[in-house]
């Protein structure tokens, strides 16, 4: 590993765009968006970095699928970095991508890199609803779009559970059990999580949503506040109706210097971990946890190392991956942070926007906003360092990877080439509970969640259960099941743990009912 002064890693430029339009006329297209964010990098860095640029990773994008996105857009551009890449789909690639840039960086294999994404489906959907034709590059009709109902249990699938919003909830109703919290505490957290980041994407100005909401408005059900999975409404979940576009610019503090590029705009690139879960969230010990997670996030903090002599965990900047409350509610708790304190730069995937895979590259660029004014402020009063951290994850709680930034380098050099922490979270899983979907017969409440139509009416419910020989299966409960439904929906008593029943239903799907 080279850990020469020069060769080490910065942030010197970052990029954003926002653009509110359904119109298709003026609606730019994602290389488009992508361009912007990365001509903004540059001007941000106030050097000439896009004419060196050796390494472009562009992240896997949904809203307009290209041929060959990275060459589309050096093309565009007019620059021809020698090594370009597409992404494979999760939230945490943008955070993988920049490490693995300050890697290269460190090694002397990269001059310059940047890392950029978009998406427009605000504009896509628009255009499709009024059957406009959009004038944009040539879309690939062949791309295979990665979703869950490629790859998780059959039966998840026939119950309905294999989207974000469907499975989240699994964790989310099984870690509040676990916590001790009612259903009603629990839904309080996650209420107040999400005001407060909702008051940070008020005041950003990339953010789609610049209107500050309380607790109270987040819990609500209203017309435009449904529940869309218990206990999520609405406005818990991440909105990828956005058009938005982000890049960040990273190069050596050598040639950061020579560019002319001042030492208060750099921002050092310091350690990250990575480890995932299996892909199968029916292949999992529990949902109460996630070993990887705890790994990652808690080997950045041994990384940091005095982390006691701050306020919040090591870091004067956080952002914990925000697409449902359950991944910052666990996260915060690994890492030991106060319930006040604060988890975005950005504003979070329910207010900021969710432009799917990117979300992590906008949350880089507000971070490194976030450090250079700490850096200002800190100058004065000659205090350490300021340090941020970036956490992402992406499928269902299964690939986590952190990224640690500074607004000064670390003693030492913390940037290894052995980033994973797989190990580590294998050893902490417990036993995978063996599938039993063809069961009938008592069984007890894992988890759960409800479905529920855009008129508010509840579709059905899906309960992970346990037999009494520790096997794992799903089942339905009807949503004419009024009981039952009631029960799994209980404000005041968690229904984990409760026993019942599986009988197999008329449509074949197993049904289950709660004992009397």
């Amino acid at each position: 590993m080279n850990t020469r002064p020069d060769l080490a890693p910065v942030i010197v430029g970052v990029g954003e765009i926002v653009q509110r339009t359904k119109d298709p006329a003026q609606a730019l297209e994602p290389l488009a968006l992508m361009e912007a964010a990365l001509r903004a990098a540059e001007a941000d860095a106030g050097a000439a970095l896009l004419a060196r640029l050796d390494s472009l990773d562009v992240i896997a994008e949904f809203s307009w699928p290209y041929v060959d996105a990275p060459l589309q857009l050096g093309e565009r551009m007019g620059i021809k970095p020698r090594r370009r890449v597409y992404g494979p789909v999760g939230g945490e690639t943008p955070v993988q991508f920049m490490h693995e840039a300050a890697l290269r960086i460190q090694r002397g294999e990269t001059c310059v890199a940047a890392v950029v994404g978009a998406e427009a489906q605000y504009a896509a959907t628009a255009a499709q609803a009024q059957g406009a034709t959009l004038p944009w590059s040539k879309r690939d009709e062949a791309a295979q779009l990665i979703r869950g109902s490629h790859y998780l249990h059959p039966m998840a699938a026939r119950l309905g559970v294999v989207t974000p919003v469907t499975v989240y909830p699994f964790y989310e109703n099984a870690t509040q059990a676990a916590w001790g919290q009612s259903p009603a505490e629990g839904r309080a957290e996650s209420a107040r999580l999400w005001a407060d980041m909702c008051a940070v994407a008020a005041t950003n100005p990339h953010a789609w949503q610049r209107e500050a909401l309380g607790a109270e408005a987040i819990v609500t059900l209203n017309a435009r506040n449904r529940l869309v999975a218990w206990p999520y409404t609405v406005r818990m979940v991440a909105n990828p109706q956005v058009n938005q576009g982000a890049g960040v610019l990273l190069t050596s503090r050598g040639l950061a210097l020579q560019l002319g590029i001042p030492e208060e705009r750099m921002i050092h690139v310091w350690c990250g971990a990575a480890a995932r879960e299996p892909v199968d969230y029916l292949h999992r010990d529990g949902y109460t946890h996630a070993a990887a997670q705890e790994a990652v996030l808690e080997r950045t903090r041994q990384q940091i190392g005095d982390a006691d002599r701050r306020t919040a965990g090591g870091f004067d900047a956080i952002e914990l991956y925000s697409c449902f409350p359950v991944v910052p509610k666990m996260a915060r708790r690994t890492l030991a942070l106060p319930a006040d304190a604060a988890m975005t730069c950005a504003g979070g995937l329910s207010f900021f926007g969710a432009p799917l895979n990117n979300y992590m590259t906008h949350a880089a660029a507000a971070m490194v906003r976030a450090l250079r004014i700490h850096r200002a402020a800190r100058s004065v009063s000659h205090d350490p360092a300021a340090r941020g951290l970036l956490y992402g994850q992406g499928g269902y709680l299964t690939r986590h990877h952190t990224l640690v930034l500074g607004t000064s380098s670390p003693a030492e050099s913390l940037l290894s080439e052995d980033y994973s922490v797989q190990q580590a979270a294998d050893a902490r899983r417990g036993p995978i509970p063996p599938l039993a979907l063809e069961y009938t017969g008592a069984a007890t409440v894992e988890t759960h969640t409800v479905l529920y139509a855009k008129d508010g009416a509840a579709r059905h419910g899906v309960v992970i259960a346990r037999t009494p020989q520790g096997g794992r299966l799903l089942a339905k409960v009807a949503g004419d099941d009024g009981r039952g439904i009631a029960t799994l929906t209980d404000l005041d008593q968690s229904p984990i743990g409760r026993a019942g029943r599986i009988n197999p239903g008329a449509d074949g799907l197993p049904l289950w009912s709660f004992s009397p």
